[in-house]
Order: structure tokens, then sequence, then C-alpha cells
């Protein structure tokens, strides 16, 4: 016998960050598992300290944290995690990003420019991580950047399914608030037998969050037009394209977002619109403060939980979303 042969069982291990606990611990409910007793806690400098309470040693290590704001501490805080498994032995290290950071930054509008998309899947390679796990990216093309397996979950079959639910589809008409997005809103209609809209806008690359919608392409007189996207951000971009859709005679605007992100005057903006409803994932911290009346959110931690099942099993993410992606 030139070895020795040990016998024993895979063992699947999740770890949060302290970014979106709320979601963990739904993700956590949804295995039939706890969170890995974790200890984090920041010095007064503002230096991050993580200590895992118990051995991950062999373990599947599954690393959620969503990069919500001040979202450099919270990558950071997950980066320090990934590193903290890598060195405790853990066999695989899957770091779960529910929302991206620094997705938009994916290639190089001007000279001079970073590309901070690659630079995020550099710095989570060298970490450690073995694998990315992430909903609705921005673009496509942000999975070429790990050197690794990247598992691109969507959110389309949970808000396809509200939608479907709880929405005239008789009068429907699925509208991708600029060029970029016709796509996915393509597979929307698809999925809903609705007709497509596109807004024409133009962005001052000088001056961020600031747009012009200049056209509306398609009929939407009279329909319920549900402005598909990927994320919120300031709510500039999507509170003008619905304006539009009014101003061009639609009967009603309902907004249809994977990643709330509502920084600065976003809540204020949606809030006065004159949208109906605002419906979007929990992928990132919503307190209360930051929800209103219009507001639907819904949990993807299904979606992730089914996901992490896959790849512990050594399933198939890819069939989660069969004539989706």
């Amino acid at each position: 016998m030139t070895g020795i042969e040990a016998t024993g069982q895979k063992k699947l291990m999740l770890f949060s960050g302290r970014a979106h606990p709320d979601l963990a611990e739904a993700v956590a409910d949804q295995l039939g598992i706890e969170l890995a007793p974790t200890q984090a806690r920041d010095f007064a400098n503002g230096e991050i300290y993580v200590r895992f309470e118990e051995s991950v040693r062999g373990s599947d290590a599954f690393v959620l944290q969503s990069h919500a704001a001040p979202i450099n501490q919270w990558i950071m805080e997950q980066l320090i995690m990934v590193d903290a498994l890598k060195r405790a032995s853990a066999k695989t290290i899957t770091v779960i990003m529910p929302f991206y950071g620094y997705a938009r930054q994916d290639k190089k509008h001007r000279g001079r420019e970073p590309i901070s998309a690659r630079l995020m899947a550099d710095l989570f390679k060298q970490a450690g991580a073995n694998r990315l796990m992430a909903i609705d990216l921005h673009t496509d093309q942000i999975q070429g950047y790990f050197d690794g397996p990247v598992d691109h979950l969507w959110a389309m079959p949970l808000l396809v399914d509200y939608i479907r639910e709880n929405i005239d589809r008789e009068r429907l008409t699925i509208v991708s608030p600029d060029a970029g997005r016709v796509k996915v809103a393509d597979k929307w209609c698809d999925k809903l037998a609705a007709p497509l809209a596109i807004v024409h806008k133009r962005r001052d690359v000088n001056v961020a969050n600031q747009v012009s919608v200049h056209e509306i392409v398609g009929d939407i007189k009279d329909r319920v037009c549900v402005l598909v996207d990927d994320m919120i951000d300031t709510a500039g971009t999507i509170c003008a394209a619905a304006d539009a859709l009014y101003e061009n005679g639609a009967a009603e605007v309902v907004i249809v977002a994977t990643h709330a992100v509502f920084s600065g005057p976003a809540v204020d903006r949606l809030k006065n619109s004159r949208v109906s409803k605002v419906i979007v994932t929990d992928t990132l911290p919503l307190p209360d403060e930051r929800r209103f009346d219009k507001l639907t959110v819904l949990s993807v931690a299904p979606i992730v939980a089914q996901a992490i099942s896959e790849v512990f099993d050594n399933g198939s993410v890819t069939s989660m979303f069969e004539g989706v992606a």
C-alpha cells in the first residue's frame, strides 16, 4: 500500500459577512443549516478583523456578502474572509456576491480608465477563491474576468412569475430603458408573450447619473409598461424613462429591477414619481427607512440556496435557468 486511504463525507459550510445578514440567514434556512459562527469586528482605524470559530479544514466553504454601501468596506471584509478560509485549509471556496461590486466598470470608455470589474475578479482569485457566484451581472462578459468557474444566476424567473400573477398580460408591454438592455428585455417578452418597446437615451460621459431621454421606439399608448433593468442606483435614469413613457401615452408604468442600490435621492425620486409599482429583489439590504408604499421586495434566497446545493452536489447550476440565459 503506497498511501493512506481516508473515508469521510463532504462538508458544506456557509459563511456570512456583516453587510446583509438577513439574506444569509434566509439562505441558511433554505439549506436547512446554520451559518458558521464568525467573529468580525473593526479596529479603531477601520481595519477589519475576521476569525472563524470552528474548524473549516476540508470543507466546501461558501462565503456570502452583498456589496452594499459602504461598498469598499464589505468587499474588503469578504476578501479577508476568503483569505482566512484559504489559510485554514478549506477544501474549496465559493464567493457569493449577489450584487457584484464595480460591475459597471467593465470596459474602458475613454483612455486612462481602469477596468475595475476585472480587478475585482483578480482580487478574489488572488485571495483564494475557487469559484464566483453572482446574480444578474451588469454584462455577461464579466464571467470571463475570473480564472475559474463563474455561476451567473438569474432573478428573471422570480420577477417574471410576479408580473405574470399581478399584471394584466393583455395590456402588457415590456420596455428596455436603453439599447444595452434590449437583449434581456427581449427574453422577458418571450416569457410573457408581450411586445417590446425601447427608450432611446443619451448619457453625458462627463456627468455621472445624468441622462437625456430622446424617443420611444414601439407602441405603448394605453399600455401597462414594465420597465426592466438590472439595477436602480440614483433612479434618475429609470424615472426619466418612466416620465417619457407617460408623456407618450402609457396608461401605467411598473419598474422591475434586480438590484436596489438606491443611492442618494433614489427613494424620494421613486416615491414622488408617477410609477405605480417598483419591484426589486433583496440582493442588497433595504432597511425600513429605505422602503416605501410602492415598493415590493422579492427574496432571492431560494435561488442562491439551490445554486449552492447544485455546486456542492456536483449538479448543474445551468439547468436551473434552462430557457432563460
